[in-house]
């Protein structure tokens, strides 16, 4: 029997351990019945056929994900015995895997961000920009005299 189905099948009712943690033993109980929820589901089907239905970008944040997912719980399991995982080098996998999550998502903002179209940006500005047309000779003469005025 697997540590997970334990958890989910304890009654924490019917266990002794002082009343002041039970809220925080059944939240933990929920979030592991999330976790096995979750990982059942990447479970059922076979990560080559999963990897196939996803592009590039896609398949680096499912492994990115899975490699954090594993690490953060052999953090807790560290915790659990009595380690100071800030002092295990399973911290600095933390750090790196943080630092290409990172980057992935860099990499999904410049994909998502506004791309200049410079024809369409030329022809915007050249027919924005005023430009007075070309006079014609008529025009180009000397204003009309003024009169005079008459003196009597």
């Amino acid at each position: 029997m697997s540590f997970v189905s334990i958890i989910l099948e304890m009654d924490l009712a019917e266990e002794d351990y002082p009343t002041e943690i039970h809220d925080y033993l059944s939240a933990f109980k929920t979030s592991v019945g999330s976790v096995d929820a979750v990982l059942k589901t990447m479970m059922s089907i076979s990560r080559s056929e999963l990897l196939q239905k996803l592009d590039p970008l896609e398949q680096a944040k499912l492994d990115l994900v899975s490699a954090y997912t594993l690490n953060s719980m052999f953090w807790v399991y560290l915790a659990t015995q009595g380690i100071n995982p800030k002092e295990h080098p399973v911290k600095q996998e933390l750090e790196r895997i943080r630092t290409y999550m990172n980057r992935v998502k860099e990499i999904e903002e410049k994909k998502k961000a506004a791309k200049l179209d410079k024809g369409a940006a030329s022809r915007f500005l050249r027919n924005a920009l005023y430009e007075p047309k070309a006079q014609s000779k008529s025009a180009k003469k000397s204003p009309i005299p003024a009169k005079k005025k008459k003196t009597h």
